[in-house]
Formats: structure tokens, C-alpha cells, sequence
């Protein structure tokens, strides 16, 4: 899940969010015997009246190279596809979209196929159908990736800002909580979210939501030939999960997710602990930062804070000097500053990076922001940040209330104070949201999925973008054995853990569940 903002005034994003069947039949549980190639037909398993041309299409497959929008799929050997479905589910005679796919093929008996989806949300999924090689994952299934709708080659695409308009947006600085900053800030969002309608479409940005992504979901299931679904889904990928187990449970074969989003939380209380989350992994760099001669924060951890914000504060006035011409401003070296958090694989470049902030430079951070923000090597970026706005704004209820949002910011600054600009008033802009030009299709709530097969969460301890105690309240809400990762990184399943990676493995080809209380 990508943070909400590299700031604390814009507080509320990580955004994230049915037709209920029988139960589960036990016979499921167990090694399913592989089919002949044959068997494998589009339009396998329940199909919903109405949608049988799209349940039922056959798939043209071909090279990815065309459906490459954010250099992810370079050196890969994989086939894409695009899956035709309604733009609104409600009128399926009516408009349509693309959604791409990708796939690896199984190298062996195949069970089936397994969609995997990244997150974001805005990400790309297409390069995920690379995960698990090797295995028996990628032995026994298709493995698929898809780009969700609005989403990088799917089509009809989000897009909000060209790529000037982008690298402006970046290079402001919205901490002025005055009435005038405010009134500033807020008519930023409005123009933001006007170009959007009018770039995009007011009746595209009405369906790119997480209730219709899981129709897409069970579109793609059947023309893939599988009656149940089978699916990896990370950060507010779970939340793409969890959605898909409520409205199909009884279409779900199997299911991990990984860096787990809480149904039930408000948008403000989901930022608010990713907020402190955040601090949670900057204090744990800052520590191990402290070990070596040249942090740039000092050798006492206790003064991390202070002194990360003399370091980032007068990029306020002036951005550092850098080898490209933007230089790095105020929001960029703090977007940088939380990607890198994000892993403790990134640690040592972060030390470098703010080493360099101490001599006046901001290359390093400059790079990891432009990674986050989807920057491309020619300068365009990927729309990932516009459809991240555009999913979260109408997955949740936006707050319009500006005692609520002066609050959330209030309590934001107090969670993570080394984003906190010290800058506060007690009042705060109203969220992007606010000013969305459609109306959000989903709330918060306890997801209620009878019917489903075990599912499984994975939860880590120091996460720092899906605190671990979302993914305690997701696995209760699903009855979903818990997988606990001791580390501090942003989902783990799938990056060389064998004590996480096989349990999943053996539950996603043989259906055995790892039992609710293993700890790695």
C-alpha cells in the first residue's frame, strides 16, 4: 500500500476497499488432480446471467512488449492478453474496458492458474506473473498478473496530470496550514480533480473502484478455464482479496494475502496508524543508522528525529542541488525517505542518500522518489499515482467535515513526528477526496464471507505501509489462519523466506492451511 502522502497535511489516502452462495463442500480440500490441456475452455465454473459473451470470450494472447507502461516487464519471457469486460456491471450492454493479463505457463501438471496482484493501488501487475519460479507454484499453475482496470495497460486509463504537470505538483510545498494556505491547497485539489473528469472521464473514474475490480476478477477466472479462483494478493491487493471473497465465496479456491488492509478501518484511522508505522521503521533505520560511522543522523537514535528535520526542513526554501535539473524539493526528499523505509534492503541506500542531503546533494532520494511516483526513465511517469487517487477516492467516504480533517492532521503529526513539519495550526485542507468529482462505492465494514475455504493472512510485525495488526483483524474477520513475519519490510510471501515461502506453497498446491500460529 503506498503511503498516503510524503506530507502530513493531505492525511487521508491509503486507499484500499456481494452475492453470497453455498458453503464450501469439504471434498474440495486436497490435491486437485491436473487436467488435460484440453478441459481448460473459457466459461468454467458459475456464470452470471447477463455476462455470458464476457464470461465466455477466448483470450488472444501475443507478445507483452505493447503492454509494457512501466519498464516492469523488461527481460521477462511472458504472453499478454486483454480480457474485454463492462464498464459498469449494471449495464452490460452498454460501454466497456480492457483489462490486461499476463502468464507464465505451468512447466508441469497443471491444477489451474493463480492470479497475483501487487497492490498500490495504481501498481502494475503484469511482472508478478514472474513470482515463485522455480517452484512448484509455477510447476503446477498458470501464473497470472493483471493491470486493474484504469490501471497501466489496461484501458480506458486513468489520467489526471501530462508529465509537466506532474513534476510541478512535486515540486510544491502544501505545509502552509494558514487560512490563505489552506484556500491554496484546496483549490489545487479541485483542479486536480477537475482534470480528471475531464481527462479520464467522469463516468470512468465512477467505475475503477475495488467493487468492480473483483468482477473483473471472476470475468478473468472463468475465461482462464478455472471454476474456483486461486489468488496471491499484497498490500491493498488483500483488500482486491478480501472484497472478491465477499461477493464470491464460493468461487475461491485458495487465497494469500500478504500486507493486509482492515476492512473496517476509517480512512483517517488507517493513515493515522500508518503514519505511526512509518515512525515505527524510521526509528528502527535510525538505530541501525546510528551503528555506522557516517549517519548522517548522529550516533544517538534519540535525537533521529531533530535531526532528520534539519536536514530535510531548509529544502523548504531551497532544493538540494542535483545531477538533473529539478534538484530535490521538501516533498520529493520526504517521498524518497519513505520509500526506502519500506525495506530494510533499501537501509544503506537511504544512509547515502542523507549523507549526500548533509553535503547539499539529493541524487539518491531524487531516484528513490521518482521510483515511488512512477517516474520513468524518459522522464514520463506511469499513472500509478492518478489511479492510486482515483481508486482510493471512490473506495472510501471522503471527510468533509473540517473538524475531522483538522483532527486526522492533528493526530497524523502526533503518530509520525519526523514527517511533521512542525508547521501546525490546528487547522488542516480537506483530503483530494472532498473535491472528487464522483461519488465512493464503497464503506468501511466487517467483511462477512460464508462460505469460504480457509483463507490465509500474512502479517509483519514491522510493517511499515499495512501495520501488522490490520492483518490480525482481517484473518479474524475471514476465520483465516494468521502467518506472522518478525522483520521490518512491506510483505514478505514469495522474496526468499523458505519458512514463509513453503507453507504458502504447500497451501496453494495441496490446500493444506499452515495452522494459525506459525511465526517466522
Amino acid at each position: 500500500m503506498k503511503s498516503s502522502t510524503a506530507g502530513v497535511a493531505a492525511f487521508v489516502a491509503v486507499a484500499v476497499l456481494g452475492v453470497q452462495g453455498c458453503a464450501q463442500p469439504e471434498s474440495t480440500v486436497g490435491t486437485p488432480e491436473a487436467e488435460p490441456a484440453e478441459a481448460w475452455a473459457p466459461g468454467a465454473g458459475v456464470i452470471p446471467p447477463g455476462l455470458e459473451q464476457f464470461y465466455t470470450q477466448t483470450l488472444g494472447w501475443e507478445s507483452c512488449d505493447s503492454y509494457d507502461t512501466d519498464e516492469s516487464l523488461i527481460g521477462t519471457d511472458l504472453e499478454c492478453a486483454k480480457v474485454t469486460v463492462p464498464l459498469d456491471y449494471a449495464d452490460p450492454t452498454g460501454a466497456t474496458a480492457d483489462v490486461a493479463i499476463s502468464r507464465a505457463r505451468a512447466t508441469g501438471d497443471k491444477i489451474g492458474s493463480i492470479l497475483f496482484n501487487p497492490g498500490g493501488p495504481g501498481a502494475s501487475g503484469l511482472y508478478l506473473a514472474t513470482q515463485a519460479e522455480g517452484s512448484a507454484v509455477s510447476e503446477r499453475f498458470d501464473r497470472i498478473g493483471f493491470d486493474p482496470r484504469g490501471i497501466g495497460a489496461s484501458t480506458p486509463a486513468v489520467r489526471c496530470l501530462t508529465t509537466e504537470e506532474t513534476d510541478e505538483q512535486r515540486s510544491e510545498n502544501d505545509v502552509d496550514m494558514s487560512p490563505e494556505g489552506i484556500a491554496e491547497t484546496e483549490d489545487d485539489h479541485r483542479d486536480y480533480a477537475a482534470k480528471c473528469a475531464e481527462r479520464t472521464g467522469a463516468d470512468v473514474l465512477e467505475h475503477v473502484g475495488t467493487q468492480e475490480v473483483v468482477r473483473d476478477m471472476d470475468v478473468i477466472r472463468s475465461v482462464l478455464g478455472d471454476d474456483k479462483l486461486t489468488y496471491v494478493g499484497f498490500s491493498y491487493g488483500t483488500r482486491i482479496g478480501s472484497t472478491y471473497a465477499e461477493t464470491f465465496p464460493t468461487n475461491v479456491r485458495a487465497m494469500v494475502l500478504d500486507g493486509a488492509l482492515d476492512p473496517e478501518q476509517s480512512p483517517v484511522d488507517e493513515a493515522v496508524e500508518q503514519g505511526a508505522a512509518f515512525q515505527k521503521a524510521f526509528d528502527g533505520f535510525a538505530a541501525s543508522c546510528a551503528e555506522a560511522s557516517n549517519c548522517a543522523l548522529g550516533s544517538d537514535p534519540m535525537e533521529a528525529n531533530r535531526t532528520f528535520r534539519e536536514l530535510v526542513d531548509p529544502l523548504l526554501a531551497t532544493p538540494a542541488e542535483t545531477t538533473d535539473p529539478r534538484g530535490l524539493g521538501y516533498n520529493d526528499a520526504l517521498t524518497g525517505v519513505q520509500q526506502a523505509l519500506y525495506s530494510e534492503s533499501l537501509w544503506r541506500v537511504l544512509r547515502v542518500g542523507l549523507a549526500e542531503l548533509q553535503e547539499g546533494r539529493g541524487d539518491t532520494l531524487l531516484r528513490l522518489a521518482d521510483t515511488y511516483s512512477g517516474r520513468l526513465e524518459d522522464g514520463s511517469y506511469s499513472n500509478l499515482d492518478d489511479a492510486f487517487n482515483a481508486i482510493r477516492c471512490v473506495d472510501d467516504p471522503p471527510v468533509t467535515d473540517r473538524a475531522e480533517a483538522s483532527e486526522a492532521d492533528r493526530r497524523y503529526r502526533e503518530a509520525a513526528p519526523f514527517l511533521d513539519d512542525g508547521r501546525g495550526t490546528g487547522q488542516a485542507p480537506l483530503d483530494l477526496c472532498a473535491f472528487w468529482p464522483v461519488k465512493n462505492t464503497s464503506t468501511p465494514h466487517t467483511v462477512s464471507a460464508p462460505g469460504v475455504p480457509k483463507l490465509v493472512v500474512v502479517s509483519t510485525t514491522f510493517d511499515p505501509a499495512t501495520p501488522y495488526q490490520a492483518g490480525v483483524e482481517l484473518a479474524a474477520q475471514l476465520g483465516a489462519d494468521l502467518v506472522t513475519y518478525q522483520g521490518t519490510q512491506h510483505t514478505v510471501a514469495f522474496s526468499g523466506v523458505p519458512c514463509i515461502d513453503d507453507p504458502l506453497i504447500d497451501y496453494l498446491v495441496d490446500l493444506v492451511p499452515p495452522g494459525n500460529d506459525l511465526v517466522c
